[in-house]
C-alpha cells in the first residue's frame, strides 16, 4: 500500500484526505515509479475546487519525478532504478504511481528530481525533448 492525497468531493484545501491506496503491478507500457519531487501548480487549485472536474475520487497534481521501481511487460528503455520525470499527466500526488513509459523523460545525472521540476515552473515556456536520457528546457 502507499500514501496518496486523494479528493472525494470539489472544494477547499480541506476536502484533500492524506489516504492509503491499494498499486496494481504496472501493465503493460508502464512503469511504477516512487516520487521523489512533486509539482505544485495552479491548476491544482482548479482540480481541487472543480473548476476542471476530474472523476472522483481522484488524486490530482500532474507532473512529478521519482525513481523507476518497477517495469510492466513490454516497456524497452527503462529499468528499475532509472531517475525520471513526467508533465501533464494527472496523479502525481502520491508516494508512487503507475504510468505510461511514453510520458516519462529520463533525468540526466548532475540534475536533482527538484531541479529538473523547478525548472518546469520557472521558464516561461518549457519544451521537453525526449531523446536518450536528456531533458531540454527552451525559453
Amino acid at each position: 500500500m502507499v500514501h496518496a492525497i486523494r479528493i472525494h468531493e470539489t472544494g477547499g484545501p480541506e476536502v484533500m484526505r492524506w489516504e492509503e491506496i491499494e498499486l496494481s503491478p504496472p501493465g503493460a507500457g508502464e512503469v511504477r515509479i516512487r516520487h521523489t519531487a512533486i509539482g505544485l501548480n495552479y491548476i491544482d487549485t482548479y482540480h481541487r475546487s472543480g473548476v476542471y472536474a476530474l472523476p472522483l475520487p481522484a488524486i490530482f497534481g500532474s507532473e512529478a519525478a521519482g525513481v523507476v521501481e518497477q517495469v510492466g511487460p513490454g516497456v524497452s528503455g527503462l529499468k528499475a532504478g532509472d531517475r525520471v520525470a513526467y508533465a501533464m499527466v494527472v496523479g502525481a500526488y502520491a508516494e508512487a504511481r503507475n504510468i505510461p513509459a511514453d510520458r516519462l523523460v529520463k533525468v540526466p545525472d548532475g540534475v536533482s528530481d527538484q531541479e529538473a521540476l523547478k525548472k518546469g515552473m520557472e521558464v516561461k515556456s518549457i519544451e521537453f525533448v525526449k531523446q536518450g536520457a536528456e531533458i531540454y528546457a527552451k525559453q
